[in-house]
Formats: C-alpha cells, structure tokens, sequence
C-alpha cells in the first residue's frame, strides 16, 4: 500500500496568505492529507452521498448566496450538519464575512475557518496545485538530476560510471544542477515527475580523488536548481564490445517510474566520448521528438524505407 502523506495547515495557510478566523489549536498541529477540494452546495441543501470528509471545504459567492437566503433555524441546521463531519478545514473566499452560526458550528466540531481576499477559482486551483506537490506519491533514488537546455534528465548508472563527473561537466557549459547522489521523485500528476535534492545534500557533489564540492558556492547561484521536472532518463554504462547499442533511434523506449511512463536511453560510456556533450545532444533531441520531429524515421523516409518503430517500457526497478 502506498504511503500516505500530510501537509500541516500552516504551510496551507503561508503559501495563500490565509487569515485565521477560527482555529481550535495551532495551524501547526493540524494536518491535511487528502489533495482535493469541495465546494459543499449540494451538502448545505443536506445531500451527502459520496462526501469525503477528509478534503477542504471552500466557500464563495455562490455558498454565500444560498445561505443568505436561508433563515436562521435552516442555516444553523445546515451549518451544523456539515460541520459535524469534522473536515480538515473551511476556506471562505472574497473577504466574505462568516455568519455567527458558522463560527458556532466551527467552534463546537473543532473545524478550523481561514479567509482569504482572493476569488474562488484562484483559490482552488492554488490550493490543488500546492497539495498536488506536498502529497504527491513519492521515492528517493540514487542518480543525478540536471537541466539541459529546459529539459530535465535524470542520469543514473552503477556507482563509478561517472555521473557526478558528467553532471560536473555540464554545469561548466552552463546548464544547472539539480540533485547528485540522491533522487528525491515525486508524482504530481498521472504524467508527470518532479525531482529534487534532499535539504541536507542540496547543492553538494561527490568527486572522487577530489571529495565533496558545493556547485552553488563554485559556480554560483545561477547553475543550480531547486526543483525540475523529469522529462528523459539516461542510463550510463561501461562500455560493452559485445552488446548491440542502438544506432538509429527508431525504437523508443521507456522507464516505468510510480506509474509514469519517461522516454529512456542507454549510453555506453568509455574513454574518449564526451559523455556531457552526448547529453546535450539527447536533450535537444528528446525535446524535438515531444514537438513531433524525428531524425532517423526522416532519414529512413529519405532513402525509400519505411521502419515501424517499436515501443519498450523497463520498471525502474530494471535500473
């Protein structure tokens, strides 16, 4: 089963600059784990079938307007009844000023109540987007994480193949370091990875017969990155005279990472290949084949012949 994890309602409340009308404890000790929001029309007009109690509750115009129609006895009922599922939280958009029955309800189920000046729409969509990132399934793998030319590659390989010395490499021409030694990968969305450094290894590579260096520090804040998305895996090995290595790139092949499936490479590495500049040449390629251009089926289409490519996914796992 897949881990679960909370993001506290202090975080929450920072990032959209919420005010705290009511709070039962502090926002620190109060924790969200579920990446949804909803806007509860339907339960003040007392449907409830299919509400997940564990998402936060978000109240604009519309909300409003029902409930100021209603009167005291009905909105002190339906404030009541919704309340007494114990969400994480209410979120009151527009400056809209709570009704006393509502800060009653709060204060009786322990429900923390914010507000904020902005409209409805924005508020949920930044609220998803940051809990999307917070709760986002996760895992932490050994490799290096660098940006080349906007995209994001994920380099990985047995200890010793030359990672860091190739991430080292790439910083020098000018792209960015993400993360060395350690992965930390998260799935924001059924498409998409995001990667990043674990806080206390952030910034820092391993050079072997040299030791630890910070990139920050030497290269300066413009060749490091906190975050990226994980747009190509390339997996570096040693050399092998007798394994069959791709030479057209007809075929595309995947890695299977939580679910999502990332365009993958395998390059043999060995005295004399400029690994760094193999890269970037992968990475501009890669970004021509997402824009729907493709060299080799080019190239085959020129002289006559007509390769249907074909389409392999490897687990992570596999790596």
């Amino acid at each position: 089963m897949a881990e679960k994890y909370s993001v506290s309602l202090a975080e929450i409340a920072n990032e959209l600059n919420l005010e705290t009308v009511y709070t039962p404890k502090s926002l620190d000790l109060l924790y969200v784990s579920n990446n949804d929001i909803n806007r509860p029309g339907l339960q003040l007009t007392g449907f409830y079938n299919y509400f997940n109690a564990e998402k936060i509750q978000l109240c604009g115009n519309t909300e409003f307007a029902y409930m100021d129609r209603l009167d005291v006895e009905e909105r002190t009922a339906a404030l009541y009844e919704l309340f007494s599922y114990k969400f994480p939280a209410m979120i009151i958009t527009r400056n809209h000023e709570p009704f006393p029955e509502m800060i009653e309800a709060a204060k009786q189920y322990g429900v923390p109540v914010l507000r904020t000046e902005l409209d409805t729409s924005d508020t949920l969509a930044r609220t998803i987007a940051f809990l999307n990132l917070h709760l986002a399934q996760r895992i932490t793998r050994h490799g290096v994480l660098i940006e080349i030319y906007g995209e994001g590659v994920l380099i990985v390989g047995e200890s010793g193949v030359g990672k860091s010395e190739t991430a080292i490499e790439l910083v020098k021409r000018g792209h960015r370091l993400v993360a060395d030694d350690a992965v930390e990968i998260k799935k924001v969305s059924a498409i998409s990875l995001v990667g990043s450094s674990p806080d206390n290894i952030r910034h820092f590579i391993e050079l072997r017969g040299i030791g630890i260096v910070n990139a920050r520090r030497l290269f300066g804040m413009g060749a490091v990155k906190l975050t990226e998305k994980i747009d190509l895996v390339v997996k570096l090995e040693p050399w092998d005279a007798e394994k069959v290595y791709d030479r057209m790139g007809v075929d595309s092949e995947y890695t299977s990472i939580l679910g999502v499936k990332v365009p993958s490479l395998t390059i043999p590495v060995k005295p004399g290949r400029n690994t760094a500049v193999i890269l970037e040449v992968a990475a501009m390629n890669n970004r021509q084949k997402k824009m729907g251009y493709n060299a080799a089926q080019e190239l085959l289409s020129n002289l006559g012949l007509d390769m249907q490519g074909k389409e392999t996914v490897s687990n992570w796992e596999d790596f």
